[in-house]
């Protein structure tokens, strides 16, 4: 049995911990981790319309620190035992099903995300069995065009509906007042890019109402995770995307 559908079996772990810090996550963690740890990152790799050039695309945004750092806050804030590098995975990969949450983002940019239909098919498998995907740091309509047009493929008889702020999963660890307009370290005064400074969670349900897609839209955790330890980043913006980043992850883990 692999890790995707064993994990039921870990889960008393998860409802415990200090859900209290609000201070940077500076600390030493390594504790913590675990080389077969109950819980790895797991950053989704794809393919953009245009080419992503030296830099490798968009889907690299922020990697490794983001991811590295979230694992660290995932450690200190909650009993969860981490794995302390993170694992690059496309959707087309049958790995994906050994792990219950992946995380994508930028996917509006550079003409949107490019999906082949063997992506499509087992990411959507992968949905309907219980998996739970985070898209995050998209910005405008125009980059939400350009991601909706593919991603449209994916479960096109059903309604990509918008969060309340009083739904569910802004509740299963941290208490949250719903989404939050994270910025990126460019706008760090509290403007998002374009100017934008209201933030929306939109999701995929499936048959049973649970988030199958959470799409984090006019918000950048990622740069929250990734500038943890920059001092001219706003302590309340990195932790609020800690807050958000491990009410997202409780949720996958518990529905």
């Amino acid at each position: 049995m692999n890790r995707f559908f064993a994990f039921t079996s870990v889960l008393l772990a998860l409802i415990a911990g200090n859900a209290a810090g609000q201070a940077r996550f500076g600390i030493d963690n390594s504790d913590l981790y675990d080389i077969a740890g109950e819980f790895a990152f797991v950053r989704v790799q794809y393919d953009s319309y245009y080419d992503g050039g030296w830099y490798g695309g968009p889907w690299l945004t922020d990697f490794p620190a983001s991811d590295e750092n979230f694992l660290r806050g995932v450690a200190r804030l909650t009993n969860v035992r981490v794995m302390s590098e993170p694992i690059v995975l496309r959707f087309d990969d049958e790995e994906i099903f050994d792990y219950p949450f992946l995380y994508a983002l930028e996917m509006g940019r550079n003409g949107g995300l490019s999906l082949s239909p063997q992506e499509v098919e087992n990411l959507r498998e992968y949905l309907l069995r219980g998996g739970f995907l985070l898209i995050d740091d998209f910005w405008g309509e125009r980059q939400w065009d350009a991601f909706y047009r593919d991603f449209s493929l994916l479960f096109p008889d059903r309604e990509l509906v918008e969060l309340p702020p009083n739904h569910e999963i802004f509740r299963t660890f941290f208490d949250i007042d719903g989404p939050q307009m994270i910025p990126g370290r460019g706008g760090r005064q509290g403007i998002g890019q374009a100017g934008i400074d209201i933030a929306s969670n939109h999701a995929v349900l499936d048959d049973h109402g649970r988030v199958m897609v959470l799409i984090n839209w006019n918000s950048d955790m990622g740069d929250g995770w990734e500038h943890t330890y920059d001092q001219w980043y706003p302590t309340r913006y990195a932790n609020a995307a800690y807050q958000l980043g491990i009410n997202y992850l409780i949720y996958s883990l518990t529905h």
